[in-house]
């Protein structure tokens, strides 16, 4: 059989691939030891220490981008070229598993949604903080609910979604790269002066990677609860957000799921008053676990969407 390129992926075999990489995924999770991500990080760090010296901010970001991400997914791209067919299948499985993060997102989330059910605040707190780059030390429950729910919404598109989507479009070199800068954004592309025109092309090449499953995982989210609720959020809250990507899908999330999100959340010791994103009841434990269940549905409508493109293009594909 003759070796597996990104090219020659059909519909069934990427649809078969995507099913069995979201299944290793729901049954490993993410590696606890020796986690690419944790290499890839020191890497990162190692790259900017050198070039983020303060000249040439944007085009050094540009660069430093382009070692970090370009050789890996290069790489990849490669070996599922040349290696034999079921090989190659299996590496699209492995590193589709390895860009998801949809076992991760349950296991951070659920164990939040209990400790505000039972209502334990300090361990809330504390478990709330893993997640998330606010303060959470003075949280309450509204504000830990929130800060829960946002998360699950805004990760279901960065450590599912948006992978699945260019997954789709060009096989696990795809969903490599777009895992790759998203943890680059995470890392760099933040409005501070050591990061402010250094991580702009992080922030921007993200952006662009997550325009269209940012779109579709908002559409998503609008399909699976309050649908008319949540259009009308996306329309008018979004714009008002200032994440091109977060806000359609968050304000779709909010709609759908019928809680309000965004307010007050404490930055760096200062607090940011932030635009309201859905409507219908604040926050409580319910809707973290609201939330993530609407992840959990989305996925299997993805999936199963795929499912079906793929059995249509059978009778396509077999008259060429």
């Amino acid at each position: 059989m003759s070796p597996l390129t990104t090219a020659t992926l059909t519909l069934p075999l990427i649809a078969t691939l995507a099913t069995a990489g979201v299944a290793v995924d729901r049954w490993l999770g993410e590696p606890r030891r020796a986690h690419p991500l944790v290499a890839f990080g020191k890497l990162a760090k190692h790259i900017e220490g050198h070039l983020n010296t303060g000249r040439r901010g944007r085009l050094a970001g540009l660069l430093a981008w382009g070692l970090v991400v370009l050789p890996p997914v290069l790489i990849a791209a490669w070996l599922v070229a040349v290696l034999p067919f079921i090989l190659a299948c299996a590496l699209h499985v492995v590193l589709l598993w390895f860009a998801l993060g949809a076992r991760s997102l349950d296991d951070h989330i659920v164990p939040i949604a209990r400790a505000l059910a039972q209502r334990n605040l300090v361990e809330a707190r504390l478990l709330t903080a893993r997640i998330v780059s606010r303060e959470t030390a003075h949280a309450d429950e509204a504000a830990l609910s929130r800060a829960a729910v946002e998360s699950t919404l805004e990760n279901g598109n960065d450590a599912i979604f948006g992978a699945l989507f260019w997954f789709a479009i060009a096989g696990s070199p795809g969903a490599l790269a777009f895992r790759l800068a998203n943890t680059l954004d995470a890392m760099w592309g933040y409005r501070t002066p050591r990061y402010l025109r250094f991580g702009w092309a992080a922030a921007r090449i993200d952006d662009v990677l997550n325009w269209i499953p940012a779109r579709l995982t908002a559409t998503s989210y609008a399909l699976l609860g309050d649908t008319r609720t949540a259009w009308r959020c996306w329309r008018e809250q979004a714009p008002r957000w200032d994440s091109p990507n977060a806000g359609p899908v968050m304000a779709a999330g909010a709609g759908s799921l019928n809680v309000l999100l965004g307010g007050s959340a404490v930055y760096h010791g200062t607090v940011e008053q932030r635009p309201t994103l859905g409507a219908g009841q604040p926050a409580r434990a319910v809707h973290v676990t609201a939330a993530l269940h609407l992840v959990q549905r989305s996925v299997i409508l993805w999936l199963a969407v795929l499912i079906v493109l793929a059995l249509l293009s059978v009778p396509f594909q077999g008259r060429v």
